[in-house]
């Protein structure tokens, strides 16, 4: 049986990295993305953790800081990110039999029976460089807890120049004894003080437990994690995705909300995404829960509330989802408060015709052809080109993105255009 090859390939600083493809002055100056409603930082160069700044840390705390040394801070772009991310995917299914993507800057790939994985894996990093501007790291290995170690130890060592190959068991001998067990892919927070407690402090320590005793002290997680970086194979890619089992839209405003017209358009404009989401992903659901409430340690009274929509059979139709939902936000508006944050939450999701409908309703078949044309406009020109009016227009809400980049991919009157 031929031996299994695991790819891990990883955007560097990815959303950062999206941003430098559009914008090459940014090329080796430091750079941050910030989190929605320009809250903190949660992507950041190289150059950008030289100068000590932390994931997590508040814009508002470390702006002054971060400008004068010539930090370059920008909005978050997650339509920019998707699409490049599809693009770097696009580059991948060229190179492996299967890819598993598994967040929107790392995919699983499958190089098993590749002559020369680690040739190849350079050859595919140059070209995804090349074709579509981020930079990469490559790690492989016979399982994808080895994979992802390997990864983990070509971004962190520049000898290996992107690319780590732990498929050969001496050299996993000679590199693991490096690697923390903090850093080993699943051995979260507390399990690595469980480890260190019992003196297993790195990635060679944990292969050389005995499974029975890892998994006594972190369930059958921890006996797998000491299977799979001992070479032996527990978990496969996963081709197809989950169902999921809910879905959540939910934003902190650019301004507090004290008007219920404001909220009623915030909420419609979040149970609208929540539709898109649902039809995306071919499911429906009648369990709808809408929320909102002030910010914890704002001025003026505290207050948060919550309530069910009454939709009486699974549904992914937006205007009825909308009609269900300000029904909610009329009756928990209470007048008074500065409401900072709304949300909306699906749950029990089903696939349509899966559950017997409303049999008192009238089933509609120009509901579907409405939603389809819908998704179908904004797909074409951008979301948000096509809404309900309920969701509004001018959003002065909107959570802030004072220093978004433009959609250089997906809207043409923001697609770059090279002069000579």
């Amino acid at each position: 049986m031929t031996a299994r090859i695991f790819a891990l390939s990883d955007g560097n600083s990815f959303y950062c990295s999206c941003e430098r493809v559009f914008d090459p002055a940014l090329e080796g100056r430091p750079v941050i993305v910030l989190s929605n409603n320009d809250g903190c930082a949660i992507a950041r160069t190289p150059e950008a953790k030289a100068l000590g700044i932390q994931m997590g840390d508040p814009w508002f705390k470390i702006r002054d800081q971060a400008t004068a040394a010539g930090v370059v801070a920008r909005s978050s772009n997650y339509v920019l990110y998707g699409d490049m991310s599809r693009r770097v995917n696009d580059v991948y299914r060229r190179y492996a039999r299967d890819v598993e993507i598994y967040s929107i800057d790392e995919s699983f790939l499958d190089f098993t029976s590749d002559a020369d994985a680690a040739d190849r894996a350079r050859e595919m990093r140059a070209t995804v460089r090349r074709w579509t501007g981020i930079p990469t790291c490559v790690g492989l290995g016979p399982t994808r807890t080895l994979a992802k170690v390997a990864n983990h130890l070509a971004k962190k060592r520049p000898e290996l120049d992107g690319v780590c190959d732990l498929t050969d068991p001496a050299r996993r001998d000679t590199l693991l004894p490096s690697v923390e067990v903090a850093d080993v892919w699943g051995v979260g927070r507390a399990s690595a003080a469980k480890l260190r407690a019992v003196g297993v402090t790195t990635a060679a320590d944990l292969r050389a437990m005995d499974p029975r005793a890892a998994r006594a002290l972190l369930t059958v997680t921890g006996e797998r994690l000491v299977l799979e970086l001992a070479g032996v194979l527990c978990a496969d890619l996963e081709l197809t995705p989950p169902v999921r089992k809910g879905i959540a839209v939910t934003r902190m405003f650019g301004r507090p909300i004290t008007d219920l017209d404001e909220m009623l358009e915030a909420v419609a404009s979040y149970v609208a995404r929540a539709g898109e989401k649902l039809r995306q992903h071919g499911l429906a659901s009648a369990d709808m829960t809408i929320f909102f409430h002030t910010a914890a340690h704002a001025a003026g009274p505290p207050r948060s509330v919550s309530g069910r929509a009454a939709l009486w059979s699974p549904s992914c139709d937006t205007t009825t989802m909308i009609a269900a939902g300000t029904a909610v936000v009329r009756r928990l508006w209470a007048p008074g408060f500065r409401y900072a944050k709304a949300g909306v939450m699906l749950d029990d999701l089903v696939r349509p015709g899966a559950t017997t409908g409303d049999l008192l309703a009238a089933a509609d078949p120009r509901r579907d052809q409405l939603m389809a044309a819908l998704d179908q406009v904004n797909r074409r020109h951008g979301r948000g080109a096509l809404v309900p009016a309920r969701a509004g227009l001018a959003k002065r809400w909107a959570t802030k993105a004072d220093m978004r980049s433009p959609a250089y991919t997906t809207r043409l009157s923001e697609t770059p255009i090279a002069r000579a």
